[in-house]
């Protein structure tokens, strides 16, 4: 079975590479020749997802999944959610986003924070989604360089380290990606 990464995030190629099973052979963007970006003007997480999956469908005939992934920050009223990667300006900085998060959090007691993955897989004609969640609290300042985005300040429920603190396979077995990424091989081994 092949299947398109609705992506150009080296990173999530990477990550969720390391979790599909052998007999999926998992496509980029770049293996289709698609250059251009795809739209993700949806309010909500999962219109993101289910608005690329759709697009590669559409343009290039592929069945193909995509995911979109959010910070959702309790005392920030969930925000920077849908905004996560551009929360400090269009150039989408990690280090950026990152900094203005610890800003707006300076004078918070309240930390609890999650991520959040929604993946949308076009098959068949027909779409499905699947949530992966990862609680935990906002660290003070940054720990760690491994992982991407917000990683260095994310600290998961009943862990003492940051994402940016861990291998990539405990990161995996635990996160909101991964999560969400069981869910979709699930489905698709019984397809």
């Amino acid at each position: 079975m092949k299947l398109v990464f609705a992506t150009n995030n080296a990173n999530k190629i990477k990550e969720v590479q390391a979790l599909i099973p052998s007999h999926i052979t998992l496509l980029s963007l770049a293996d289709i020749n698609c250059q251009e970006d795809i739209p993700e003007t949806q309010p909500t997480i999962e219109g993101n997802a289910i608005q690329k999956a759709e697009y590669i469908k559409t343009h290039y005939g592929f069945d193909c999944f995509a995911d979109d992934t959010g910070l959702e920050v309790e005392a920030l009223n969930g925000a920077p959610g849908v905004f996560s990667a551009r929360y400090a300006g269009l150039q989408r900085d990690a280090s950026d986003n990152m900094n203005k998060l610890l800003d707006e959090l300076k004078d918070s007691e309240n930390r609890t924070a999650q991520f959040k993955t929604v993946i949308a897989l076009s098959i068949n004609n027909t779409i499905k989604t699947f949530t992966g969640i990862c609680p935990g609290k906002i660290t003070t300042e940054k720990h760690g360089t491994d992982g991407f985005g917000y990683d260095p300040v994310f600290k998961p429920e009943g862990y003492s380290k940051t994402f940016a603190e861990m291998p990539l396979a405990e990161k995996n077995s635990i996160g909101h990606r991964g999560k969400a990424v069981s869910l979709l091989i699930e489905h698709l081994n019984h397809l």
